[in-house]
């Protein structure tokens, strides 16, 4: 097994709205959607994103695109007429994600 930053294997798409943030994951490959599939639980996003989101986390699976759309509740401070957090719109949540690191195992990435 190898530890690799999620961004090495995904790119991703955010946005927000009030104080809820939206983060779109996609595989950069086909192949790489299982890895995703298995790395990406709410748990281990949750333990990522630590006490920055305070609600809930929704993950739906989107397989036609090889990726996940999260809605994560209570994530922004408030929303960014409110939070006092610096650049706390929802396009920081997308970079914030793909700098979780992620397991992978020995000719996962070989294709």
């Amino acid at each position: 097994m190898a530890e690799i930053y999620l961004n090495q294997i995904a790119h991703g798409r955010s946005g927000d709205k009030g104080d809820t943030s939206n983060v779109c994951i996609f595989a950069r490959r086909p192949e790489y959607y299982p890895i995703l599939q298995r790395e990406l639980s709410v748990e281990k996003v949750r333990a990522h994103f630590g006490d920055m989101v305070k609600g809930e986390i929704i993950r739906y699976d989107v397989p036609t695109l090889d990726g996940f759309n999260f809605v994560m509740k209570h994530a922004l401070g408030g929303g960014a007429t409110l939070s006092l957090r610096l650049d706390s719109l929802g396009k920081s949540m997308g970079s914030a994600f793909l700098r979780m690191k992620v397991q992978v195992e020995e000719g996962e990435l070989d294709v």
